[in-house]
């Protein structure tokens, strides 16, 4: 049996439709179950937030995973990433106060995101001295209750940034979701997984 950790949430009825077209069909849990079978009992789902995935794949809890980039950057799991599935797509950001376009010529800048290690590995290579919070939602009001200078996070139509009077800084990178492996399953249960990865790719794409 393959287990495919999937995340909760904004991705998780466009993850079961890739899969069902890729011949693999799993229902979204009932009853607040957090682990269901395809009928063939060949393949099982367990269904978890967005950012633990990366953790269950690598440990081996999960033989893959479909999760956004962002997660995977963030955790910096020891997994392979097979493919870029083209869904869930946003952009990571630095944002902000329209008064501050030239926000790097701070002496010192405060940051508020859910990303700390990816907000610090991207101003660490810039060279820019920053101090992090890191809150679990609404980042937004880090910046407009002064809490920040600026805020690190995802955008997928900017209009969350725009109702709070916040504007693109800078994209750092764009984000979509990815489906990753278990380095040992990607070994040991080889053939199945390139299978499901091939369908996932062709059949997937040719259908949607």
């Amino acid at each position: 049996m393959i287990t495919i950790a999937l995340a909760k949430g904004r991705l998780l009825q466009q993850a079961i439709r890739r899969l069902r077209t890729a011949g693999v069909t799993l229902s979204k849990p009932q009853n607040r179950a957090l682990v269901t079978s395809d009928p063939t009992n060949q393949f099982q789902a367990i269904f978890i937030k967005d950012q633990d995935v990366p953790l269950y794949v690598e440990y081996g809890i999960a033989d893959v995973g479909i999760c956004g980039k962002d997660n995977i950057w963030e955790k910096g799991g020891d997994v392979y990433e097979l493919l870029d599935l083209g869904f869930g797509t946003c952009q990571m950001v630095v944002a902000g106060k329209q008064s501050l376009p030239d926000y790097q010529s701070l002496p010192f800048l405060k940051v508020a995101t859910k990303y700390p290690n990816i907000a610090t590995d991207f101003f660490n290579r810039k060279g820019v001295p920053v101090e992090l919070i890191k809150l679990s939602g609404s980042v937004e009001l880090g910046a407009v209750l002064g809490l920040a200078d600026v805020i690190v996070d995802i955008v997928k139509t900017g209009r969350t940034l725009e109702e709070n009077n916040l504007h693109i800084l800078e994209k750092i990178a764009p984000i979509s979701a990815r489906l990753i492996v278990n380095r040992a399953s990607f070994v040991m249960k080889r053939q199945v997984i390139e299978t499901l990865s091939w369908r996932i790719k062709n059949d997937s794409g040719s259908k949607s």
